[in-house]
């Protein structure tokens, strides 16, 4: 396909529907289109298999991926504009990745930049105001082309200096998808990812656990986040108790903890590991334990139960945590009383 001499555009590529069908809407147009995906720490892709990934081959197109890490977790202890129905920080998430995409623009010297965004598709932040305020603060009001919503939308930059054909451009708007599935077949795009959350941020119970992470850490590392991601997760004061609930998971814990992690097994059973976290007081290492033997395979009321860091190990007898101190003790989330 020929290019428009002299313009370019930088498009924000999830692999998502949407996205998808804004980046073929600016090459029928014929510019030069990059793209752009962003990764955080909370994505559900697998980074080989993201479907940005496949997009970017079958429009033979540049894909660069950026991730973003420590910068997204101190914006999201504590997000300018709120969560939404979870932890789900998303007006300052798009304001965040739009900075970012302002100065690659700048960097390879795009035109303008375009997104797969729908007006009042997501209640969070694609209705009007949201879009302004994420405009402005991320330096680019008016900047923005949103392809498949640009009719419902004011003239963007791109339109009022005639590089874009807005006669050519869409006025999709809500919630449903037919349209866009529609125009998926009429392109011939038929192999697309079903419409489904792909922020962990939006899920309740990884929120939850997220929430007491925030509440007893202070300074976060990636690893605390990988953390989050396995077992399952207890609180017991100040200290973090984590138990496998498979093999995978057994491994995980003893790649991602800490040196001064202890860590717990049931020797001669297909057993769970456990990682304590925090101060090693009696109590703490005797909790760790019995919860440690409530999920092996070990059965009776009296279990041994090993435990130490990677140098030394100790033994202890329990009995397995009653199902009701279990309950009392999970990071998870609660419904709030009314």
């Amino acid at each position: 396909m020929r290019h428009k001499v002299g313009v370019k555009a930088l498009g924000l590529l999830s692999g998502g529907l949407d996205s998808t069908l804004a980046v073929k809407l600016m090459l029928e147009q014929g510019f030069e289109v990059e793209t752009l995906n962003f990764v955080t720490p909370f994505c559900l892709c697998r980074r080989k298999g993201c479907a940005a990934t496949n997009i970017a081959l079958k429009f033979q197109i540049k894909l660069n991926r950026i991730f973003l890490g420590s910068e997204y977790l101190k914006m999201l202890r504590k997000p300018k504009h709120g969560y939404g129905k979870n932890l789900n920080p998303c007006i300052d998430c798009r304001i965040l990745m739009l900075k970012k995409a302002r100065q690659y623009a700048k960097q390879i010297g795009a035109d303008f930049i375009f997104t797969g965004e729908v007006l009042d598709e997501r209640p969070m932040s694609q209705h009007r105001r949201a879009m302004k305020i994420i405009e402005r603060e991320a330096g680019l009001e008016g900047k923005i082309l949103r392809p498949l919503s640009a009719k419902c939308l004011p003239e963007t930059e791109a339109e009022r200096k005639g590089w874009v054909e807005r006669e050519k451009l869409l006025d999709i708007k809500g919630r449903s998808r037919k349209r866009q599935i529609q125009l998926a077949r009429s392109f011939g795009l038929l192999d697309y990812p079903l419409p489904a959350g792909g922020c962990l941020l939006t899920d309740r119970e990884f929120s939850a656990k997220m929430r007491d992470l925030f509440k007893h850490k202070r300074d976060l590392r990636l690893k605390d986040v990988s953390l989050l991601k396995v077992g399952r997760h207890f609180r017991l004061g100040s200290n973090k108790i984590i138990v496998g609930r498979k093999e995978t998971e057994n491994k995980s814990l003893l790649s991602l903890k800490a040196p001064s992690d202890y860590y717990f097994e049931v020797p001669g059973y297909g057993s769970p590991i456990t990682i304590l976290q925090g101060r090693k007081s009696s109590e703490a290492i005797r909790v760790a334990a019995s919860l440690t033997a409530r999920y092996s395979d070990a059965k009776g009321e009296s279990v041994q139960v090993a435990y130490g860091t990677d140098g030394s190990k100790k033994t202890l007898t329990v009995t397995p945590l009653p199902n009701e101190h279990v309950d009392r003790l999970r990071i998870a989330w609660k419904r709030k009383s009314s």
